[in-house]
């Protein structure tokens, strides 16, 4: 049995959808790229989308319009995906690395009461797996502090908080829609802003600094525009929306059948011995962009679900090891505890109830 880690997931309207954009010749932004940020909002909630040419993008520009710059601190977790601090370094300034919650693999919030200083401008919360941060505590750290919050939320489309959907809650947050993520464009991202004007200076800023949708060109052939701030080529094109829209079609219930292959797991695997489930709660449900465990042995662990046909991997270990970031910090305990332990086994929209049941008879069987 051939069963993969990761699964990219083309709905089959897609080829039709993309193919009309490719036959048009208008491949860069346009409507569709409209039509796919209204269908966020209308599909998974999110507040005031901007549609971006990848996840990383949408962090880079949630820092320029917060107004992070030369010498600022932006606190983050080590356990995420590099591109979470290299952004900030990107900026001139400085990612200062709280530590996570063993049992989630989420951001501290009492760790990053301590890290804060003077220079401290903005916190990125991680939604590693999918599974939402304690938003509550994060905000009300930033509020007593002045702070500005972005969430990180490549893995997490369509999880909820207390009721309320990643993508409207905090000051800014970010979404990844690269290959293997819950909802592809190919590559591209999205940033939601809770402030509507902040929103429309995204708008402007992801296409060079040009107001695209009131710069008018002039009888002379060029558009009439005069760029007063720092802008980028971030922007997403119908093309890639084309897909999205496609793969949108049934995102809610690609979301609830992942949350039927965690429960199902949660029942199977809740008692084996050696193995210790990350720990959720019942006021937010994660978006299952992974499942994660603790095991004892974990090289034995991974090695026996392999001879069985089954992937599985830690994903990302801390990025703080990095010489760019400065280096291991040795204060972060739960951190190192969580890279010596952590695990993941497949959870995505290709796997059939065979595979399911054979990745759980594999874990059963020991290693």
């Amino acid at each position: 049995m051939n069963i993969p880690f990761y699964h990219t997931y083309i709905h089959p309207a897609a080829i039709d959808q993309v193919g009309n954009v490719l036959k048009s010749t208008f491949i860069s932004e346009g409507k569709l790229v409209k039509e796919f940020e209204a269908q966020l909002t209308g599909r998974l909630g999110f507040v005031n989308p901007v549609a971006l040419n990848s996840g990383t993008t949408a962090l880079h520009l949630a820092l320029v319009l917060t107004g992070v710059g030369e010498g600022d601190e932006v606190i983050c977790p080590p356990q995420t995906f590099v591109a979470t601090a290299l952004v900030v370094v990107q900026q001139g300034a400085v990612p200062v690395f709280a530590d996570i919650q063993y049992e989630t693999g989420n951001i501290d919030p009492a760790s990053i009461e301590t890290k804060i200083t003077e220079k401290t401008k903005a916190i990125i919360a991680v939604h590693w797996g999918g599974y939402p941060c304690d938003m509550d505590e994060i905000r009300a750290i930033a509020q007593r502090h002045g702070l500005v919050v972005i969430e990180d939320a490549a893995h997490a489309p369509g999880a909820t908080y207390k009721g309320r959907a990643i993508g409207a809650i905090s000051d800014y947050t970010c979404f990844s829609f690269q290959a293997i993520k819950h909802l592809t464009t190919g590559d591209g991202g999205a940033l939601c802003c809770l402030d509507g004007e902040k929103a429309r200076e995204a708008f402007t800023r992801r296409w060079f600094g040009i107001d695209r949708a009131n710069a008018q060109p002039s009888e002379l052939g060029e558009r009439m525009y005069d760029i007063d701030k720092l802008g980028f080529k971030y922007h997403l094109n119908d093309y890639g929306a084309a897909l999205g829209l496609a793969n949108l079609t049934d995102i809610e219930q690609r979301l609830s059948s992942l949350r039927r292959i965690a429960a199902q797991y949660d029942r199977e695997l809740g008692n084996v011995s050696g193995l210790q489930l990350f720990g959720r709660k019942p006021d937010r449900q994660s978006a299952y962009w992974l499942y994660g465990m603790h095991v004892e042995r974990r090289l034995d662990f991974i090695r026996a679900l392999h001879g069985r046909g089954v992937p599985a991997s830690v994903v990302h270990l801390r990025i703080d090891h990095n010489s760019l970031f400065g280096g291991v910090r040795e204060d972060l305990h739960n951190q190192r505890k969580f890279n010596e332990t952590q695990v993941h086994i497949p959870i995505h929209n290709g796997l059939t109830e065979e595979m399911v049941g054979h990745i759980i008879d594999s874990i059963r069987g020991g290693w």
